[in-house]
């Protein structure tokens, strides 16, 4: 194993999860919680396997796929923005009538083999010692992904539209006030999240582990999406550091088992939640004001911690109510 070949397999594998980390921290800037991702990427994950499967077009796959991570984020955004009901326990709710329903409508297709997407290397830039097989041998939605990443991060820090996506979320009242709608700008990223998240539900059975079955290999990407979030501190560039993180995490325990035979597989399989949930903890204590102050003096500790740091929007959760 080079380590071109290692780092081209962790951003192929991670393209899902930016998808659906990208598109819940554009849902989570304008205040909204999608607690529904997991449920959410299954079925969509089975809708864009079943209709590429039946037309034999992996465009139609992908299209269906964001359809429905777009129809049920909006679902969650009508209980909680329009009937100001819990946000959290709608997610919730979702994430597993989701999941079910993906798993019962599919189970017809459990195991076929299907269309599937295609490398397509960039031309010349391929070619590039070391850059061109990390970066330009792989197919479209792991492009998409990288492409994402900075298209994200300019719009929500370097647009007006962005700058009223972040009034929304810290204060909606004062957004109102300056002629925003809080309510149709939340269900507009909400969707608009959802589609992110349907396209990563896309990508995972059509690109990143072809084909329909139980288990899944997309079961639990939707929280692991949700926790890498909050370690990203709701900035797109850092939460796709978390998301490449998770699946260089991934990868390597695929290559532990073959080289650690005498460990449980399970062992290597599970390592990459409790290292998840340990940078959660680092982001924690990065926002500690009795660590912070320890720090003052220690360049390498505020360096650190300042990886770590980020803070919610403000009216995160907290449905906004017009007087």
């Amino acid at each position: 194993m080079t380590i071109e070949i290692l780092l081209a397999s962790v951003i192929a594998g991670a393209a899902p999860i930016v998808l659906a980390a990208i598109g819940e921290t554009i849902t989570e800037k304008s205040g909204l919680i999608n607690l529904s991702l997991d449920g959410s990427i299954l079925l969509s994950a089975m809708a864009a396997f079943v209709v590429a499967y039946e037309t034999d077009s992996l465009a139609l796959g992908f299209f269906s796929g964001a359809i429905v991570g777009a129809a049920v984020a909006a679902v969650v955004g009508l209980f909680s923005v329009y009937l100001g009901q819990s946000q959290v326990a709608v997610g919730f709710v979702l994430t597993l009538m989701t999941r079910d329903l993906a798993y019962f409508l599919g189970n017809s297709y459990s195991r076929l083999q299907g269309p599937q997407i295609s490398p397509l290397p960039i031309p010349l830039l391929e070619n590039i010692p070391f850059i061109g097989p990390v970066f330009f041998n792989h197919n479209l939605p792991v492009y998409f992904s990288l492409t994402l990443i900075a298209l994200c991060w300019f719009y929500i820090y370097r647009t007006r539209f962005g700058l009223e996506l972040r009034a929304v979320g810290e204060h909606p009242g004062a957004a109102y006030a300056r002629g925003a709608d809080p309510r149709k700008l939340q269900m507009l990223y909400a969707i608009c999240g959802g589609l992110l998240v349907g396209l990563a539900g896309a990508v995972f059975s059509l690109s990143t582990k072809p084909g329909w079955g139980r288990p899944q290999g997309a079961e639990g990407t939707g929280w692991i999406a949700l926790a890498i979030v909050i370690f990203g501190g709701w900035n797109p560039v850092k939460v796709a550091v978390g998301a490449y993180l998770f699946s260089f995490l991934q990868i390597l325990g695929i290559y532990f088992q073959g080289w650690l035979p005498s460990v449980p597989a399970q062992v290597f399989q599970v390592a990459p939640f409790p290292l998840m949930i340990f940078t959660l903890l680092l982001m924690h204590l990065a926002q500690n004001e009795s660590v912070l102050r320890r720090a003052e003096n220690r360049v390498w500790m505020k360096s650190m911690l300042r990886l770590f740091s980020g803070q919610a929007p403000g009216s995160l959760g907290k449905p906004y109510r017009p007087d």
